[in-house]
């Protein structure tokens, strides 16, 4: 939807500074009704910075902002929406021991019967928010910490819409601004979103769209503006930049191979051997693990990929089957035995499920082994812990100023090395990954998998959990398939194609 009409939003000489330190130079955007326009960069480059501008949770050393072509001020969250500004962002900003209906209406006056809550009709709302992106399947009653972060997000994606009714025809135009909206989503939920934006630019709203992900970029963006070092290198129609264009801009270099070509054969040791696991979440699922092999599992949302390796680790209750290592029946593990049985775990989630973020690279990485970096199990040796540390950092090709600078001051790619690191620290033989480039922008997801590939070619056997299936397919040497928490097909990885998996997930085909 083209009109002749002013922009929706412009923001102009957007500056910013941490300490003397440039995070924003100069930035400007122009957003278009009816336009999705994209915005990249590597993590760093400045477009969190330019985000929470525009959301006025940041105020900046200098910037013009102008809606619907009249100047206007963003001071404060509150005047970001007042000017028609909804923001959906990267983190999770949800509260786990609210309901999802509390979350959905979380900063909203919620409706009331007298000086009590209305407890129905809030979810009424809650549901009728949700039905409107086509989320149907979420529990608007249960707890938000019993989700998925597939379905955390989704409901932080509704949040953004509370008061804005996408059916009728009198709805005035809002700039929507999602950041890495898709990150922990599935095929099918991703699809869902893309629908609703669809939505949005034929009604004359501009969405600005933030995505590592380049093929969601020519699949939704009618523009795009690349950012590099806090400053705007460039902004392109979608239909006059190539993948390796955006590449360039982003990164100064070109990344001719994204997914690294196996240099070594799988080994024939079966490292693990899985027998009927079974847990409250899954069931009857056997599979072997060789040494260097590389196993995908591959799923929609709630099919049971997380639990599975939830399962093998211990952190779900095994309520039958067995787990042998290396040709060893192993006891029922708990997460803390399997670390220590060579089992090491990448969760999903690092903020929340990985990283202490006040807390320092050295401190992230030896957590779980402290004991190893002390004398007599009581006083630790600080100088054998950073050492080490130090170590696997540059073995993760971990860019950071030293080992004793905090990891929330790191980009997500080098969060993610940190997470990568510390699994490494006790040299396992097991390697559970899941989602290990959620949120990663394209050099990171390039240095980890090539890190991936390495780890591989020391015989280490890896199983690897991912929503986005280009990433499967240009990683795994077999391919698991979970549906309703059962394992459905095992295929080896050859011709596969987005389609074929996603197919064999739907349970449409057999092998």
């Amino acid at each position: 939807m083209k009109t002749d009409r002013p922009p929706l939003f412009e923001i102009r000489h957007a500056s910013k500074s941490y300490s003397g330190v440039p995070a924003l130079i100069d930035a400007e955007l122009t957003l278009r009704p009816g336009e999705v326009h994209a915005l990249m960069g590597e993590n760093g480059a400045g477009k969190s910075t330019l985000i929470k501008v525009m959301a006025g949770v940041v105020l900046p050393d200098s910037a013009e902002s102008y809606a619907h072509g009249q100047p206007i001020t963003l001071n404060s969250p509150q005047a970001a929406k007042q000017h028609g500004l909804r923001f959906i962002h990267q983190e999770l900003n949800v509260v786990p021991q609210l309901s999802v209906a509390e979350n959905i209406y979380l900063g909203q006056p919620y409706p009331t019967l007298g000086l009590m809550v209305n407890w129905g009709r809030l979810n009424t709302a809650a549901r009728d928010v949700l039905a409107q992106l086509g989320i149907t399947h979420i529990n608007v009653r249960q707890k938000m910490a019993r989700l998925s972060p597939g379905d955390q997000m989704l409901v932080n994606i509704a949040h953004a819409f509370v008061g804005d009714d996408l059916t009728a025809k009198d709805q005035p135009a809002l700039v929507y601004v999602m950041d890495e909206p898709t990150a922990s989503l599935t095929g099918h939920e991703i699809e869902q979103l893309f629908t609703v934006i669809d939505r949005l630019r034929e009604r004359g709203s501009a969405v600005l769209y933030v995505s590592h992900r380049l093929d969601e970029i020519f699949r939704i963006a009618d523009r795009v503006t690349v950012m590099r070092d806090g400053r705007i290198v460039e902004t392109r129609a979608i239909g006059d930049v190539t993948q390796a264009d955006l590449i360039f801009m982003m990164t100064g270099r070109e990344l001719k191979q994204i997914y690294p070509a196996r240099t070594q054969s799988v080994g024939h040791e079966t490292v693990l051997e899985v027998q009927g696991l079974t847990t409250p979440f899954i069931q009857d699922v056997s599979f072997e693990l060789r040494a260097g092999e590389i196993l995908g599992i591959a799923g929609l949302s709630g099919a049971g990929r997380t639990e599975v390796l939830r399962g093998i680790i211990g952190a779900d209750r095994m309520l039958s089957g067995s787990i042998r290592m290396n040709g060893e029946p192993m006891p029922r593990l708990t997460p803390t035995a399997a670390w220590h049985r060579g089992i090491a775990f990448v969760p999903e989630e690092r903020r929340s499920q990985g990283l202490v973020m006040t807390r320092s690279i050295t401190n992230n990485i030896t957590l779980p082994q402290l004991k190893h970096y002390s004398y007599g199990g009581a006083v630790l040796a600080h100088r054998r812990e950073r050492n080490h540390s130090n170590e696997l950092g540059q073995s993760v090709r971990l860019k950071a100023r030293g080992v004793r600078q905090s990891v929330k001051q790191l980009s997500g790619g080098n969060q993610q090395k940190v997470v990568f690191a510390r699994a490494l620290a006790r040299a396992p033989r097991v390697l559970l990954l899941d989602e290990p480039t959620r949120g990663v922008d394209v050099a990171a997801k390039a240095d980890i998998y090539q890190l991936i590939r390495e780890i591989s070619a020391q015989g280490v056997g890896m199983m690897m959990v991912s929503s986005d299936l280009p990433e499967l397919i240009g990683m795994v040497d077999r391919l698991l398939i979970m549906k309703d928490g059962r394992l459905i097909h095992t295929v080896e990885n050859t011709a596969l194609t987005e389609e074929k998996v996603l197919t064999l997930c739907y349970g449409q085909e057999t092998v």
